[in-house]
């Protein structure tokens, strides 16, 4: 008799991640799967594979899998749990997973805590503190990759975040299944709905722990997972978050194809000295040009993440609807004007 469907499930996702990475790892950028499969008879060595696992049910059902597969496949497996100090006794919590991790047989297993500024608000500059910290773990560890838990709820929520915001088509994408720098983060369960996440655990028996958190409408997240997102389950019925996730993939790959466009159409816009021309850049459908507008305000040194949709809005104006307007200031102390029927954007 076979696994509970839902642990098949997990496991069949954690599996294909998996493979995905030893694909990747034996393969040299640049060359066939084939070809290099013939150039690279030596076995490689043993690849380390860490979890994320805060503890929840999400992270548990993410590690049990990566432990049951991982061996089958001759990947190491390990663990990391971040503690964030956000609440009494956390510390002692994160203990209480790593020994968790431990009985499972992951392999190394490490509790690390962390400081949480303020920047951004308290769910980014969580986010900000965990990443760092988990960043660092895969560098001391010589992992290949880290898998995180975020389900296809999650990615439902990122979703309606980002359409809140206004942030465009990229916001929608929500959460990919890779990223990071050289593709460190994976996702395995993006299409994996959170409720089977959790029956995973419950037939395995894992104890699970509740973030308080998650229930705390202090949260922006918090209360569209309680209160958003069932509303809008019953206005339209089931199969919202389906949907949504949907969406995001579909905004991905459309995503995917004006950036690579846009990369292409930046080297035709730029004058013999480099400067954008606003002529050239009028030509460009919207979506291209404003691609163009954001690389090339980060280029200058406006941090990514305080660059929203407005502040390429305005940038766009001076070539849409020139007016003789000043200079528009973005973050990072960046300064974008018109000379000349030129677009000049660099640091004030």
């Amino acid at each position: 008799m076979g696994p509970h469907p839902a642990v098949a499930a997990i496991r069949l996702a954690v599996r294909r991640v998996l493979h995905d990475i030893l694909t990747e790892l034996n393969t040299p950028a640049g060359v066939p799967a084939t070809t290099a499969a013939e150039r690279m008879p030596e076995r490689p060595p043993t690849p380390l594979v860490l979890v994320a696992c805060s503890g929840g049910a999400d992270s548990m059902a993410l590690a049990s899998a990566l432990a049951f597969e991982a061996p089958r496949l001759g990947v190491r497996a390990g663990g990391v749990t971040v503690d964030h100090g956000l609440q009494s006794g956390s510390d002692l919590r994160a203990e209480e997973v790593v020994l968790r991790l431990r009985e499972l047989g992951l392999d190394p297993v490490e509790a690390t805590a962390v400081s949480v500024g303020r920047s951004g608000g308290p769910e980014a500059a969580a986010r900000d503190a965990r990443y760092a910290a988990l960043d660092d773990a895969a560098a001391r560890h010589g992992a290949a990759a880290v898998l995180l838990g975020h389900t296809r709820d999650d990615q439902a929520e990122t979703v309606l975040l980002g359409l809140a915001r206004g942030s465009g088509i990229r916001s929608l994408s929500g959460m990919a299944a890779v990223s990071g720098a050289g593709g460190r983060y994976r996702r395995p369960f993006l299409q994996v709905d959170r409720q089977t996440a959790r029956k995973a655990c419950m037939v395995q028996s894992l104890p699970v722990w509740d973030d308080p958190h998650n229930a705390d409408p202090a949260y922006t997240r918090s209360r569209l997972r309680h209160e958003g997102l069932p509303a809008l389950e019953k206005a339209l019925g089931k199969g919202v978050v389906e949907a949504l996730a949907r969406t995001a993939q579909l905004s991905r790959d459309d995503a995917d194809a004006l950036d690579a466009w846009a990369r292409q159409a930046e080297a035709g816009v730029r004058d013999a000295s480099g400067v954008l021309e606003c002529a050239k850049l009028y030509a460009l459908p919207p979506a291209v040009r404003r691609r163009i507008l954001r690389r090339a305000a980060i280029d200058a040194g406006a941090p990514a993440g305080a660059l929203f949709a407005r502040h390429i809005e305005e940038v766009d104006r001076l070539i849409t609807g020139w007016r003789g307007q000043g200079a528009i200031n973005l973050p990072g102390k960046v300064v974008a004007r018109r000379q000349g029927g030129r677009l000049v954007i660099r640091q004030g």
